[in-house]
């Protein structure tokens, strides 16, 4: 039987639904993953995954919010009131919800530069993200980090890096903390398929390992590292099996409950075990940022062809309708709702100013220490940094 009218359509808070955990009076459904999972140097876990009809339409609000959020910031851009670099999540959401479906607020993540919808998942808002995008202070970052640095400390999300590769070895440090603390959490540390040949990654690694830490490395494969295809630059493009004494797993990215699946027991492991590695096979719509087209390294029968098999909402779609949680129209006024919600958010956002400037000498140095700043002469003292 579909939910009624009235309980699908009750309104859209401006960050995410929590917690994805089923209510007392939804039914266990189970489900299988799209396809099983791969392990190196692990038994993999199951692919039958127990979801509930409160997880499914939570899955389904939540993805749909992050596209529609993306394809704003998308318009946004083009419209020259987002500017610098601009990287988009479409396409790769069921990375973001799955995980979070998997763990709790204790758990950190630590991820590169295409962090919105992590961001967003981490319990952040779309004012939040929205005005962060355009550099106004009601930024989650106070308008001065833009799009690549993302940050909510509170809610165990960690950035938003820029350097290619760099969040690994900072993510290893959180765990380490985690240890140290004994906090009984976990730490994913999320980088994409263009950073798996870093150095770095490899050294935290090994660090990770020797000291047994709660450490998740997950590599978001989604097999073009800017314009270049990964059997272009990666000898082995086999990345859940890079960690040779760390075991790994190959999930699929595109299927929200095999996310979920995989997370859980990546951390039940790494609490006992120490690292693991999973790779997660996904696929991003746009281009590597707002400067890449996106299609002239790959086909647009490549790209229409994951949309129309692999798509990560649509696959929800068809499970909340072949269980009867819903109707088509009521997910479409759901969508509807969240366009809404969305255009009301980038609003909200346009009406917060744009940082002071004396912003700029704020969160560089530590504080009390009465640094002066000069001119380029540096001959008049311009401020002293309390």
């Amino acid at each position: 039987m579909a939910l009624t009218r009235s309980n699908l359509l009750r309104p859209l808070t401006t960050s995410l639904y929590r917690p994805f955990s089923s209510t007392s009076s939804d039914s266990i459904i189970t489900v299988e993953t799209s396809i099983p999972f791969t392990g190196h140097n692990i038994e993999p876990p199951s692919r039958t995954v127990e979801t509930s009809s409160f997880e499914l339409l939570t899955f389904f609000k939540d993805m749909a919010t992050m596209r529609r959020m993306e394809i704003a910031a998308d318009s946004l851009y083009k419209s020259k009131l987002i500017r610098g670099f601009c990287h988009l999540y479409d396409g790769q959401e069921a990375v973001s919800i799955g995980m979070e479906a998997a763990i709790t607020r204790k758990d950190c993540i630590i991820t590169a530069y295409r962090d919105h919808c992590i961001y967003l998942g981490r319990g952040g808002t779309l004012v939040e993200t929205f005005a962060e995008l355009m550099g106004r202070q009601a930024g989650c970052s106070k308008g001065k980090g833009g799009s690549m640095h993302f940050y909510k400390k509170e809610n165990g999300f960690y950035g938003g890096h820029g350097i290619v590769g760099a969040q690994v070895p900072l993510g290893c440090g959180l765990a380490f903390g985690q240890k140290y603390n004994k906090d009984e959490a976990v730490t994913f540390m999320m980088y994409g398929d263009g950073a798996a040949n870093q150095g770095q990654l490899f050294e935290a690694l090994n660090m990770s390992a020797l000291w047994d830490l709660p450490a998740i490395l997950v590599c978001e494969n989604n097999h073009y590292g800017m314009g270049t295809a990964e059997w272009r630059a990666a000898k082995s493009a086999a990345y859940y099996k890079r960690g040779d004494y760390v075991p790994g797993l190959k999930v699929d990215g595109m299927d929200a409950l095999a996310v979920k699946q995989a997370c859980k027991f990546a951390k039940e492991h790494a609490l006992k075990n120490g690292p693991i590695i999973l790779e997660m096979d996904t696929y991003r719509y746009h281009g590597h940022s707002m400067s890449d087209p996106g299609s002239t390294y790959r086909t647009r029968d490549e790209i229409s062809g994951v949309r129309q098999e692999r798509d990560p909402i649509e696959r929800i779609r068809k499970l909340v309708l072949s269980h009867e949680l819903a109707t088509e129209k009521e997910l479409k006024d759901i969508e509807k709702e969240i366009r809404k919600e969305v255009d009301e958010a980038i609003a909200k956002a346009k009406e917060s100013p744009m940082p002071e400037p004396s912003e700029l000498f704020t969160n560089v140095y530590v504080k009390g220490f009465g640094t002066e700043s000069f001119g380029a002469d540096r001959k008049e003292v311009r401020a002293v940094l309390l």
